[in-house]
Protein backbone atom coordinates (compact mmCIF):
# COMPACT_ATOMS: atom_id res chain seq x y z
CA UNK A 1 0.00 0.00 0.00
CA UNK A 2 1.26 3.47 -0.86
CA UNK A 3 1.62 6.01 1.90
CA UNK A 4 -1.19 8.57 2.01
CA UNK A 5 -0.36 12.03 3.42
CA UNK A 6 -1.46 12.61 6.98
CA UNK A 7 -4.43 14.81 6.12
CA UNK A 8 -5.72 11.92 3.99
CA UNK A 9 -7.68 14.22 1.69
CA UNK A 10 -9.48 12.87 -1.36
CA UNK A 11 -7.27 14.85 -3.73
CA UNK A 12 -4.14 13.17 -2.31
CA UNK A 13 -5.62 9.72 -2.83
CA UNK A 14 -6.55 10.63 -6.39
CA UNK A 15 -2.94 11.69 -7.03
CA UNK A 16 -1.65 8.34 -5.76
CA UNK A 17 -4.17 6.49 -7.93
CA UNK A 18 -3.17 8.48 -11.03
CA UNK A 19 0.48 7.69 -10.39
CA UNK A 20 -0.35 4.04 -11.18
CA UNK A 21 -1.88 4.70 -14.61
CA UNK A 22 1.46 4.47 -16.46
CA UNK A 23 2.35 1.18 -14.73
CA UNK A 24 -0.93 -0.46 -15.79
CA UNK A 25 -1.08 1.33 -19.19
CA UNK A 26 -4.49 2.91 -18.59
CA UNK A 27 -6.00 6.38 -19.11
CA UNK A 28 -8.45 6.11 -16.23
CA UNK A 29 -9.81 3.89 -13.50
CA UNK A 30 -13.43 2.99 -12.74
CA UNK A 31 -14.59 2.67 -9.12
CA UNK A 32 -18.10 1.33 -8.41
CA UNK A 33 -20.02 1.56 -5.14
CA UNK A 34 -20.43 -2.21 -4.82
CA UNK A 35 -17.96 -4.68 -3.41
CA UNK A 36 -17.29 -8.13 -4.91
CA UNK A 37 -20.59 -9.42 -3.49
CA UNK A 38 -22.66 -6.66 -5.16
CA UNK A 39 -24.51 -5.94 -1.91
CA UNK A 40 -26.04 -2.55 -1.19
CA UNK A 41 -24.40 -2.19 2.22
CA UNK A 42 -20.78 -3.16 2.59
CA UNK A 43 -18.16 -2.51 5.21
CA UNK A 44 -15.78 -1.92 2.32
CA UNK A 45 -16.64 1.29 0.44
CA UNK A 46 -13.97 2.05 -2.14
CA UNK A 47 -16.12 4.70 -3.83
CA UNK A 48 -16.28 6.76 -0.62
CA UNK A 49 -12.51 6.47 -0.16
CA UNK A 50 -11.72 7.96 -3.55
CA UNK A 51 -14.62 10.46 -3.86
CA UNK A 52 -16.03 11.11 -0.34
CA UNK A 53 -19.48 10.20 -1.74
CA UNK A 54 -21.44 8.15 0.80
CA UNK A 55 -24.60 7.40 -1.20
CA UNK A 56 -25.75 3.85 -1.94
CA UNK A 57 -25.46 4.10 -5.74
CA UNK A 58 -22.66 5.59 -7.80
CA UNK A 59 -19.66 5.08 -10.09
CA UNK A 60 -16.51 7.21 -10.15
CA UNK A 61 -14.23 7.48 -13.17
CA UNK A 62 -10.86 9.04 -12.49
CA UNK A 63 -8.93 10.22 -15.55
CA UNK A 64 -5.47 11.77 -15.84
CA UNK A 65 -6.80 15.29 -15.50
CA UNK A 66 -10.50 15.08 -14.65
CA UNK A 67 -12.84 13.12 -12.38
CA UNK A 68 -16.48 12.14 -12.90
CA UNK A 69 -19.06 10.83 -10.44
CA UNK A 70 -22.21 9.25 -11.86
CA UNK A 71 -25.24 8.80 -9.59
CA UNK A 72 -29.04 9.00 -9.66
CA UNK A 73 -31.68 11.60 -8.78
CA UNK A 74 -31.81 10.60 -5.11
CA UNK A 75 -28.30 11.95 -4.61
CA UNK A 76 -28.24 15.08 -6.77
CA UNK A 77 -27.80 17.41 -3.78
CA UNK A 78 -25.79 15.03 -1.62
CA UNK A 79 -23.22 14.25 -4.32
CA UNK A 80 -22.61 17.95 -4.95
CA UNK A 81 -22.05 18.58 -1.24
CA UNK A 82 -19.77 15.59 -0.67
CA UNK A 83 -17.90 15.34 -3.99
CA UNK A 84 -18.63 18.42 -6.10
CA UNK A 85 -15.27 20.03 -5.26
CA UNK A 86 -13.21 17.27 -6.92
CA UNK A 87 -15.69 15.59 -9.26
CA UNK A 88 -18.04 16.60 -12.03
CA UNK A 89 -21.45 15.16 -11.02
CA UNK A 90 -23.35 13.48 -13.86
CA UNK A 91 -26.65 11.56 -13.94
CA UNK A 92 -26.52 7.77 -14.36
CA UNK A 93 -28.54 8.00 -17.54
CA UNK A 94 -25.62 9.77 -19.25
CA UNK A 95 -23.11 7.04 -18.45
CA UNK A 96 -24.37 4.58 -21.04
CA UNK A 97 -21.86 4.56 -23.92
CA UNK A 98 -20.62 7.93 -22.74
CA UNK A 99 -18.54 9.71 -25.38
CA UNK A 100 -16.64 11.56 -22.61
CA UNK A 101 -14.28 8.59 -22.50
CA UNK A 102 -14.05 7.94 -26.23
CA UNK A 103 -10.96 5.95 -27.27
CA UNK A 104 -9.64 5.84 -23.69
CA UNK A 105 -8.40 2.71 -21.95
CA UNK A 106 -10.19 2.34 -18.63
CA UNK A 107 -8.99 -0.04 -15.94
CA UNK A 108 -11.44 -2.08 -13.87
CA UNK A 109 -11.35 -4.78 -11.20
CA UNK A 110 -13.12 -7.78 -12.84
CA UNK A 111 -14.42 -8.94 -9.45
CA UNK A 112 -16.45 -5.72 -9.11
CA UNK A 113 -18.17 -5.64 -12.51
CA UNK A 114 -20.39 -7.87 -14.56
CA UNK A 115 -20.22 -8.22 -18.33
CA UNK A 116 -23.73 -6.77 -18.45
CA UNK A 117 -22.48 -3.54 -16.84
CA UNK A 118 -19.48 -3.32 -19.15
CA UNK A 119 -21.60 -3.91 -22.24
CA UNK A 120 -24.11 -1.30 -21.15
CA UNK A 121 -21.75 1.46 -20.14
CA UNK A 122 -18.43 1.23 -21.89
CA UNK A 123 -17.79 -1.02 -24.85
CA UNK A 124 -19.00 1.26 -27.64
CA UNK A 125 -16.41 3.98 -27.10
CA UNK A 126 -13.83 2.54 -24.75
CA UNK A 127 -11.16 -0.03 -24.28
CA UNK A 128 -11.60 -1.91 -20.99
CA UNK A 129 -8.61 -3.46 -19.29
CA UNK A 130 -9.07 -6.02 -16.52
CA UNK A 131 -6.69 -5.46 -13.61
CA UNK A 132 -6.83 -8.24 -11.03
CA UNK A 133 -5.26 -6.12 -8.29
CA UNK A 134 -7.68 -3.49 -7.00
CA UNK A 135 -5.94 -0.12 -7.25
CA UNK A 136 -8.00 1.52 -4.49
CA UNK A 137 -6.78 -1.19 -2.11
CA UNK A 138 -3.26 -0.01 -2.94
CA UNK A 139 -4.22 3.55 -1.97
CA UNK A 140 -6.08 2.76 1.24
CA UNK A 141 -5.62 -0.13 3.64
CA UNK A 142 -8.97 -1.46 4.78
CA UNK A 143 -9.47 -2.95 8.22
CA UNK A 144 -12.44 -5.28 8.02
CA UNK A 145 -13.58 -7.48 10.90
CA UNK A 146 -14.23 -10.70 9.03
CA UNK A 147 -14.72 -12.99 11.99
CA UNK A 148 -18.49 -12.98 12.52
CA UNK A 149 -19.77 -16.57 12.29
CA UNK A 150 -22.72 -17.64 10.14
CA UNK A 151 -25.77 -18.87 12.02
CA UNK A 152 -28.86 -20.94 11.22
CA UNK A 153 -32.52 -19.87 11.49
CA UNK A 154 -35.08 -22.39 12.73
CA UNK A 155 -38.11 -23.28 10.66
CA UNK A 156 -40.38 -21.52 13.19
CA UNK A 157 -38.68 -18.28 12.10
CA UNK A 158 -38.39 -18.79 8.33
CA UNK A 159 -41.37 -21.09 7.77
CA UNK A 160 -39.80 -23.27 5.06
CA UNK A 161 -37.11 -25.95 5.23
CA UNK A 162 -33.91 -25.91 3.25
CA UNK A 163 -34.93 -29.09 1.45
CA UNK A 164 -38.17 -27.49 0.27
CA UNK A 165 -36.19 -24.59 -1.18
CA UNK A 166 -33.71 -26.93 -2.86
CA UNK A 167 -36.66 -28.74 -4.45
CA UNK A 168 -37.76 -25.45 -6.04
CA UNK A 169 -34.26 -24.83 -7.38
CA UNK A 170 -33.95 -28.39 -8.70
CA UNK A 171 -37.30 -28.09 -10.51
CA UNK A 172 -36.15 -24.81 -12.06
CA UNK A 173 -32.87 -26.35 -13.27
CA UNK A 174 -34.60 -29.36 -14.82
CA UNK A 175 -37.16 -27.11 -16.49
CA UNK A 176 -34.34 -25.01 -17.98
CA UNK A 177 -32.27 -28.05 -18.99
CA UNK A 178 -29.37 -27.01 -16.76
CA UNK A 179 -27.17 -28.90 -14.31
CA UNK A 180 -26.11 -26.24 -11.82
CA UNK A 181 -27.23 -22.89 -10.45
CA UNK A 182 -24.43 -20.54 -9.41
CA UNK A 183 -25.86 -18.32 -6.65
CA UNK A 184 -23.62 -15.27 -6.59
CA UNK A 185 -25.74 -13.02 -4.33
CA UNK A 186 -25.19 -13.65 -0.57
CA UNK A 187 -28.80 -12.72 0.22
CA UNK A 188 -29.93 -15.61 -2.00
CA UNK A 189 -27.48 -17.98 -0.32
CA UNK A 190 -28.95 -16.85 3.02
CA UNK A 191 -32.49 -17.59 1.84
CA UNK A 192 -31.64 -20.99 0.34
CA UNK A 193 -29.77 -22.38 3.33
CA UNK A 194 -31.76 -20.51 6.03
CA UNK A 195 -28.55 -18.95 7.30
CA UNK A 196 -27.51 -15.43 8.21
CA UNK A 197 -24.28 -13.65 9.13
CA UNK A 198 -22.98 -10.20 9.97
CA UNK A 199 -20.82 -9.26 7.01
CA UNK A 200 -22.74 -6.08 6.24
CA UNK A 201 -23.23 -3.05 8.48
CA UNK A 202 -27.04 -3.10 8.26
CA UNK A 203 -27.92 -6.52 6.95
CA UNK A 204 -27.46 -10.03 8.43
CA UNK A 205 -25.49 -10.98 5.35
CA UNK A 206 -23.35 -14.14 5.13
CA UNK A 207 -20.77 -13.21 2.48
CA UNK A 208 -20.69 -16.38 0.45
CA UNK A 209 -21.65 -17.99 -2.83
CA UNK A 210 -23.38 -21.29 -3.51
CA UNK A 211 -23.61 -23.90 -6.24
CA UNK A 212 -26.75 -26.07 -6.30
CA UNK A 213 -27.00 -29.06 -8.63
CA UNK A 214 -30.21 -30.36 -10.18
CA UNK A 215 -29.79 -33.38 -7.86
CA UNK A 216 -29.95 -30.93 -4.90
CA UNK A 217 -26.27 -31.19 -3.99
CA UNK A 218 -24.86 -28.03 -2.45
CA UNK A 219 -21.37 -26.54 -2.60
CA UNK A 220 -20.83 -23.51 -0.39
CA UNK A 221 -18.07 -21.07 -1.34
CA UNK A 222 -17.25 -19.34 1.93
CA UNK A 223 -14.74 -18.81 4.69
CA UNK A 224 -14.60 -22.17 6.50
CA UNK A 225 -13.93 -20.52 9.87
CA UNK A 226 -17.21 -18.62 9.61
CA UNK A 227 -19.04 -21.89 9.01
CA UNK A 228 -17.69 -23.68 12.09
CA UNK A 229 -20.93 -23.19 14.03
CA UNK A 230 -22.97 -24.56 11.12
CA UNK A 231 -20.64 -27.57 10.87
CA UNK A 232 -20.83 -28.25 14.61
CA UNK A 233 -24.64 -28.11 14.46
CA UNK A 234 -24.59 -30.44 11.42
CA UNK A 235 -26.37 -27.83 9.33
CA UNK A 236 -23.67 -28.30 6.71
CA UNK A 237 -20.81 -30.77 6.21
CA UNK A 238 -17.25 -29.52 5.98
CA UNK A 239 -16.82 -31.30 2.62
CA UNK A 240 -19.69 -29.16 1.24
CA UNK A 241 -17.55 -26.04 1.63
CA UNK A 242 -15.30 -25.61 -1.40
CA UNK A 243 -12.98 -23.16 -3.10
CA UNK A 244 -14.42 -21.87 -6.38
CA UNK A 245 -11.32 -23.09 -8.22
CA UNK A 246 -12.41 -26.65 -7.37
CA UNK A 247 -15.22 -26.51 -9.93
CA UNK A 248 -12.87 -28.03 -12.49
CA UNK A 249 -13.53 -31.29 -10.59
CA UNK A 250 -17.25 -31.08 -11.40
CA UNK A 251 -18.77 -33.25 -14.10
CA UNK A 252 -19.32 -31.52 -17.40
CA UNK A 253 -22.62 -29.74 -17.71
CA UNK A 254 -24.20 -26.32 -17.84
CA UNK A 255 -24.49 -23.52 -15.30
CA UNK A 256 -27.16 -20.88 -14.86
CA UNK A 257 -25.52 -17.65 -13.78
CA UNK A 258 -27.13 -14.32 -12.90
CA UNK A 259 -25.74 -11.64 -15.17
CA UNK A 260 -26.59 -8.96 -12.59
CA UNK A 261 -24.45 -10.35 -9.75
CA UNK A 262 -22.03 -12.83 -11.30
CA UNK A 263 -18.79 -10.90 -11.74
CA UNK A 264 -16.57 -11.05 -14.81
CA UNK A 265 -14.02 -12.95 -12.72
CA UNK A 266 -16.45 -15.74 -11.76
CA UNK A 267 -18.10 -15.88 -15.17
CA UNK A 268 -14.72 -16.38 -16.84
CA UNK A 269 -13.82 -19.07 -14.32
CA UNK A 270 -17.05 -21.02 -14.89
CA UNK A 271 -17.22 -20.70 -18.68
CA UNK A 272 -13.63 -21.90 -19.03
CA UNK A 273 -15.01 -25.44 -18.58
CA UNK A 274 -18.82 -25.29 -18.62
CA UNK A 275 -21.61 -24.02 -20.80
CA UNK A 276 -23.34 -21.05 -19.21
CA UNK A 277 -26.86 -19.69 -19.47
CA UNK A 278 -27.41 -16.14 -18.37
CA UNK A 279 -30.73 -15.92 -16.56
CA UNK A 280 -31.98 -14.05 -13.51
CA UNK A 281 -31.40 -16.08 -10.36
CA UNK A 282 -34.87 -17.62 -9.68
CA UNK A 283 -34.32 -17.14 -5.95
CA UNK A 284 -35.08 -13.41 -6.27
CA UNK A 285 -38.63 -14.34 -7.19
CA UNK A 286 -38.91 -17.26 -4.72
CA UNK A 287 -37.73 -15.00 -1.89
CA UNK A 288 -40.05 -12.13 -2.80
CA UNK A 289 -43.12 -14.26 -1.91
CA UNK A 290 -43.15 -14.42 1.88
CA UNK A 291 -44.78 -17.44 3.48
CA UNK A 292 -47.33 -17.24 6.32
CA UNK A 293 -44.67 -17.66 9.02
CA UNK A 294 -42.53 -14.86 7.59
CA UNK A 295 -45.56 -12.55 7.38
CA UNK A 296 -46.55 -13.42 10.95
CA UNK A 297 -43.03 -12.63 12.18
CA UNK A 298 -42.89 -9.41 10.15
CA UNK A 299 -46.17 -8.31 11.78
CA UNK A 300 -44.64 -9.09 15.16
CA UNK A 301 -41.49 -7.06 14.39
CA UNK A 302 -43.59 -4.07 13.31
CA UNK A 303 -45.55 -4.06 16.57
CA UNK A 304 -42.24 -3.90 18.41
CA UNK A 305 -40.87 -1.24 16.09
CA UNK A 306 -44.09 0.75 16.18
CA UNK A 307 -43.90 1.02 19.96
CA UNK A 308 -40.34 2.38 19.78
CA UNK A 309 -41.15 4.86 17.01
CA UNK A 310 -44.35 6.10 18.68
CA UNK A 311 -42.50 6.66 21.95
CA UNK A 312 -39.87 8.59 20.02
CA UNK A 313 -42.39 10.76 18.16
CA UNK A 314 -44.20 11.54 21.42
CA UNK A 315 -40.89 12.44 23.05
CA UNK A 316 -39.87 14.70 20.17
CA UNK A 317 -43.17 16.59 20.08
CA UNK A 318 -44.18 16.70 23.73
CA UNK A 319 -41.36 15.88 26.16
CA UNK A 320 -38.12 17.26 24.83
CA UNK A 321 -37.96 21.00 25.46
CA UNK A 322 -34.31 21.75 24.80
CA UNK A 323 -32.65 22.19 21.40
CA UNK A 324 -31.12 18.95 20.16
CA UNK A 325 -29.11 18.03 17.07
CA UNK A 326 -30.14 15.60 14.34
CA UNK A 327 -27.58 13.11 15.67
CA UNK A 328 -29.01 13.36 19.19
CA UNK A 329 -32.49 12.74 17.75
CA UNK A 330 -31.48 9.60 15.86
CA UNK A 331 -29.55 8.33 18.90
CA UNK A 332 -32.69 8.80 21.01
CA UNK A 333 -34.71 6.73 18.52
CA UNK A 334 -32.02 4.04 18.65
CA UNK A 335 -32.33 3.97 22.48
CA UNK A 336 -36.07 3.35 22.22
CA UNK A 337 -35.47 0.47 19.77
CA UNK A 338 -32.79 -1.04 22.00
CA UNK A 339 -35.32 -1.39 24.82
CA UNK A 340 -36.52 -4.54 23.06
CA UNK A 341 -34.17 -7.52 23.49
CA UNK A 342 -34.97 -8.81 19.99
CA UNK A 343 -33.64 -5.67 18.32
CA UNK A 344 -30.21 -6.12 16.72
CA UNK A 345 -29.21 -3.01 14.78
CA UNK A 346 -30.54 -0.49 12.19
CA UNK A 347 -31.62 -1.91 8.83
CA UNK A 348 -29.92 1.10 7.16
CA UNK A 349 -28.25 4.30 8.28
CA UNK A 350 -30.96 6.48 9.82
CA UNK A 351 -31.93 9.58 7.82
CA UNK A 352 -32.65 12.34 10.34
CA UNK A 353 -32.89 15.57 8.38
CA UNK A 354 -34.27 18.85 9.67
CA UNK A 355 -35.00 21.93 7.58
CA UNK A 356 -32.92 22.01 4.40
CA UNK A 357 -31.25 18.66 5.24
CA UNK A 358 -34.63 16.97 4.86
CA UNK A 359 -34.42 17.79 1.14
CA UNK A 360 -31.40 15.48 0.79
CA UNK A 361 -33.19 12.20 0.09
CA UNK A 362 -30.53 9.93 1.66
CA UNK A 363 -29.04 12.44 4.11
CA UNK A 364 -26.79 11.15 6.88
CA UNK A 365 -26.38 13.31 9.98
CA UNK A 366 -22.89 13.21 11.46
CA UNK A 367 -21.44 14.84 14.54
CA UNK A 368 -19.34 17.27 12.52
CA UNK A 369 -22.01 18.38 10.05
CA UNK A 370 -25.47 18.03 11.61
CA UNK A 371 -27.95 20.80 12.34
CA UNK A 372 -29.62 21.73 15.57
CA UNK A 373 -33.33 21.05 15.10
CA UNK A 374 -35.25 24.33 15.34
CA UNK A 375 -38.83 24.82 16.41
CA UNK A 376 -39.84 26.13 12.98
CA UNK A 377 -38.22 23.14 11.18
CA UNK A 378 -39.88 20.23 9.48
CA UNK A 379 -38.09 17.09 10.66
CA UNK A 380 -37.89 14.04 8.37
CA UNK A 381 -36.85 10.75 9.99
CA UNK A 382 -36.43 7.62 7.85
CA UNK A 383 -35.28 4.64 9.89
CA UNK A 384 -35.63 0.92 10.37
CA UNK A 385 -34.49 -2.00 12.44
CA UNK A 386 -33.27 -5.54 12.06
CA UNK A 387 -35.02 -7.77 14.57
CA UNK A 388 -34.47 -11.49 15.15
CA UNK A 389 -37.73 -12.09 13.31
CA UNK A 390 -38.01 -9.31 10.74
CA UNK A 391 -36.93 -6.11 9.03
CA UNK A 392 -38.59 -2.68 9.31
CA UNK A 393 -38.40 0.59 7.38
CA UNK A 394 -40.52 3.66 8.15
CA UNK A 395 -40.46 7.40 7.49
CA UNK A 396 -42.31 10.08 9.41
CA UNK A 397 -42.19 13.83 8.82
CA UNK A 398 -43.15 15.94 11.83
CA UNK A 399 -43.27 19.59 12.86
CA UNK A 400 -42.97 21.48 16.16
CA UNK A 401 -44.82 24.68 15.31
CA UNK A 402 -47.64 25.90 13.09
CA UNK A 403 -46.75 25.49 9.41
CA UNK A 404 -47.66 27.62 6.40
CA UNK A 405 -50.57 26.73 4.18
CA UNK A 406 -48.07 25.98 1.39
CA UNK A 407 -46.29 23.36 3.50
CA UNK A 408 -49.55 21.83 4.73
CA UNK A 409 -50.89 21.59 1.19
CA UNK A 410 -47.79 19.77 -0.06
CA UNK A 411 -47.75 17.42 2.94
CA UNK A 412 -51.41 16.62 2.31
CA UNK A 413 -50.79 15.90 -1.38
CA UNK A 414 -48.00 13.50 -0.41
CA UNK A 415 -50.40 11.92 2.10
CA UNK A 416 -53.11 11.58 -0.54
CA UNK A 417 -50.61 9.77 -2.76
CA UNK A 418 -49.66 7.51 0.15
CA UNK A 419 -53.31 6.65 0.79
CA UNK A 420 -53.91 6.09 -2.94
CA UNK A 421 -51.15 3.46 -2.94
CA UNK A 422 -52.38 1.83 0.28
CA UNK A 423 -55.90 1.49 -1.10
CA UNK A 424 -54.89 0.26 -4.58
CA UNK A 425 -57.11 -2.20 -6.40
CA UNK A 426 -54.47 -4.84 -7.08
CA UNK A 427 -56.67 -6.61 -9.59
CA UNK A 428 -56.68 -3.51 -11.77
CA UNK A 429 -53.33 -1.94 -10.80
CA UNK A 430 -51.30 -5.13 -10.55
CA UNK A 431 -47.80 -3.88 -11.40
CA UNK A 432 -45.56 -1.32 -9.73
CA UNK A 433 -45.66 1.03 -12.71
CA UNK A 434 -49.44 1.48 -12.48
CA UNK A 435 -49.41 1.98 -8.71
CA UNK A 436 -46.64 4.57 -9.00
CA UNK A 437 -48.92 6.74 -11.13
CA UNK A 438 -51.50 6.74 -8.32
CA UNK A 439 -48.90 7.98 -5.83
CA UNK A 440 -47.76 10.97 -7.92
CA UNK A 441 -51.03 12.22 -9.39
CA UNK A 442 -51.89 14.74 -6.64
CA UNK A 443 -48.44 16.37 -6.72
CA UNK A 444 -48.41 16.39 -10.53
CA UNK A 445 -51.61 18.44 -10.58
CA UNK A 446 -49.41 21.21 -9.15
CA UNK A 447 -46.47 20.33 -11.47
CA UNK A 448 -44.58 18.75 -8.56
CA UNK A 449 -42.84 15.36 -8.35
CA UNK A 450 -40.09 13.42 -6.58
CA UNK A 451 -36.93 11.82 -8.03
CA UNK A 452 -37.18 8.36 -6.48
CA UNK A 453 -39.43 5.35 -6.72
CA UNK A 454 -42.59 5.16 -4.65
CA UNK A 455 -41.72 1.83 -3.09
CA UNK A 456 -39.19 -0.99 -2.94
CA UNK A 457 -39.41 -4.64 -2.01
CA UNK A 458 -38.31 -5.60 1.51
CA UNK A 459 -36.61 -8.79 2.65
CA UNK A 460 -37.37 -10.99 5.64
CA UNK A 461 -34.57 -10.43 8.15
CA UNK A 462 -32.41 -9.59 5.14
CA UNK A 463 -32.02 -6.64 2.78
CA UNK A 464 -34.24 -3.66 3.47
CA UNK A 465 -34.18 -3.10 -0.32
CA UNK A 466 -35.13 -6.19 -2.29
CA UNK A 467 -36.34 -7.01 -5.78
CA UNK A 468 -37.77 -7.84 -8.20
CA UNK A 469 -40.94 -6.16 -6.93
CA UNK A 470 -41.10 -2.39 -6.57
CA UNK A 471 -43.40 0.58 -7.09
CA UNK A 472 -41.70 2.76 -9.67
CA UNK A 473 -42.14 4.39 -13.06
CA UNK A 474 -40.62 1.41 -14.87
CA UNK A 475 -41.29 -1.72 -12.80
CA UNK A 476 -43.57 -4.25 -14.53
CA UNK A 477 -43.28 -7.14 -12.06
CA UNK A 478 -46.69 -8.48 -11.16
CA UNK A 479 -47.71 -7.85 -7.56
CA UNK A 480 -48.40 -11.20 -5.87
CA UNK A 481 -49.74 -12.41 -2.53
CA UNK A 482 -47.01 -12.45 0.13
CA UNK A 483 -44.89 -9.66 -1.34
CA UNK A 484 -43.74 -6.89 0.99
CA UNK A 485 -43.18 -3.37 -0.31
CA UNK A 486 -42.68 0.14 0.99
CA UNK A 487 -45.14 2.94 0.27
CA UNK A 488 -43.18 6.19 0.41
CA UNK A 489 -44.12 9.13 -1.80
CA UNK A 490 -42.42 12.41 -0.95
CA UNK A 491 -41.50 15.92 -2.00
CA UNK A 492 -38.24 17.83 -1.62
CA UNK A 493 -37.59 21.55 -1.92
CA UNK A 494 -33.87 22.16 -2.35
CA UNK A 495 -32.29 24.05 0.57
CA UNK A 496 -35.72 24.31 2.22
CA UNK A 497 -37.38 21.08 3.42
CA UNK A 498 -38.22 17.46 2.70
CA UNK A 499 -41.45 15.53 3.18
CA UNK A 500 -41.88 11.76 3.03
CA UNK A 501 -44.46 9.37 4.50
CA UNK A 502 -43.50 5.71 4.46
CA UNK A 503 -45.20 2.53 5.63
CA UNK A 504 -44.40 -1.06 4.78
CA UNK A 505 -47.27 -3.09 3.36
CA UNK A 506 -47.77 -6.73 2.45
CA UNK A 507 -50.04 -8.20 -0.21
CA UNK A 508 -52.92 -10.06 1.38
CA UNK A 509 -55.51 -12.27 -0.23
CA UNK A 510 -59.02 -12.50 1.13
CA UNK A 511 -62.21 -13.59 -0.61
CA UNK A 512 -60.24 -13.87 -3.87
CA UNK A 513 -59.24 -10.21 -3.61
CA UNK A 514 -55.67 -8.94 -3.38
CA UNK A 515 -54.98 -5.80 -1.38
CA UNK A 516 -52.28 -4.05 0.63
CA UNK A 517 -52.29 -4.52 4.38
CA UNK A 518 -50.22 -2.13 6.51
CA UNK A 519 -47.35 -3.52 8.53
CA UNK A 520 -46.09 -0.20 9.95
CA UNK A 521 -47.75 0.96 13.15
CA UNK A 522 -46.97 4.58 13.98
CA UNK A 523 -49.03 7.80 13.87
CA UNK A 524 -48.91 10.09 10.84
CA UNK A 525 -48.36 13.78 11.67
CA UNK A 526 -51.77 15.48 11.90
CA UNK A 527 -50.46 19.03 12.46
CA UNK A 528 -49.34 19.25 8.81
CA UNK A 529 -52.57 18.04 7.21
CA UNK A 530 -54.95 20.37 5.40
CA UNK A 531 -58.07 18.31 6.06
CA UNK A 532 -60.02 20.38 3.52
CA UNK A 533 -58.02 18.67 0.77
CA UNK A 534 -58.99 15.18 1.95
CA UNK A 535 -62.17 13.48 0.76
CA UNK A 536 -64.30 11.31 3.03
CA UNK A 537 -62.63 8.07 1.92
CA UNK A 538 -59.20 9.48 2.77
CA UNK A 539 -60.40 10.78 6.14
CA UNK A 540 -61.91 7.39 6.89
CA UNK A 541 -58.65 5.68 5.90
CA UNK A 542 -56.70 7.85 8.38
CA UNK A 543 -59.22 7.15 11.14
CA UNK A 544 -59.13 3.39 10.52
CA UNK A 545 -55.34 3.36 10.26
CA UNK A 546 -54.83 5.19 13.56
CA UNK A 547 -57.49 3.06 15.26
CA UNK A 548 -55.53 -0.02 14.20
CA UNK A 549 -52.26 1.51 15.43
CA UNK A 550 -53.85 2.27 18.79
CA UNK A 551 -55.39 -1.19 19.18
CA UNK A 552 -52.06 -2.93 18.39
CA UNK A 553 -49.54 -0.91 20.41
CA UNK A 554 -51.35 1.17 23.09
CA UNK A 555 -50.93 -1.53 25.76
CA UNK A 556 -47.15 -1.05 25.53
CA UNK A 557 -47.32 2.72 26.13
CA UNK A 558 -47.51 4.76 29.34
CA UNK A 559 -50.67 6.75 30.09
CA UNK A 560 -49.39 10.04 28.56
CA UNK A 561 -48.20 8.34 25.38
CA UNK A 562 -51.47 6.41 25.15
CA UNK A 563 -53.54 9.60 25.53
CA UNK A 564 -51.51 11.34 22.84
CA UNK A 565 -51.87 8.42 20.43
CA UNK A 566 -55.63 8.35 21.06
CA UNK A 567 -55.82 11.98 19.84
CA UNK A 568 -55.11 10.75 16.28
CA UNK A 569 -58.34 8.74 16.17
Amino acid sequence: MDKVPKKNKVINKIKILRSKFKQYKIDGYVVPKNDEYFTEYSRLNRLKVISNFSGSAGVAIILKNKNYLFTDGRYTIQSQIESGKNFKIVGYEKLSNCSLFKNLTLGIDPKLFTYKQINKFFLKFNHIKFINENLIDQVEKFKINDKYPFFHLDKNIVGESRNSKLNKISTHLIKNNSDYLFISAPENVAWTLNIRGKDGPNTPMPNSRLIVSKTKRIYLIANKTKCKKLIDQKIINSNQIIDIREIHKFKNGSFIIDENTCSIYFENLIKSKFKIRKKEDPIYYFKSIKNKTEIKNMIKSHVTDGVALTKFLYWMKNINKKPITEVQAQNKLEKFRKQNRNYLYPSFDTIAGSGKNGAIVHYRARLNNCRTIRKKDIFLCDSGGQYKYGTTDVTRTICFSKQSQYIKNIFTKVLKGHIAVATSNLKKDNIGKKIDIRARKFLKKSNLDYAHGTGHGVGFFLNVHEGPQSISKINKVKIKEGMILSNEPGFYKKNKFGIRIENLVFVKKQNRKLFFENLTLAPIEKDMINFKLLNNLEKNYLFTYHLNVYSKISKYLNSSEKKWLASFI
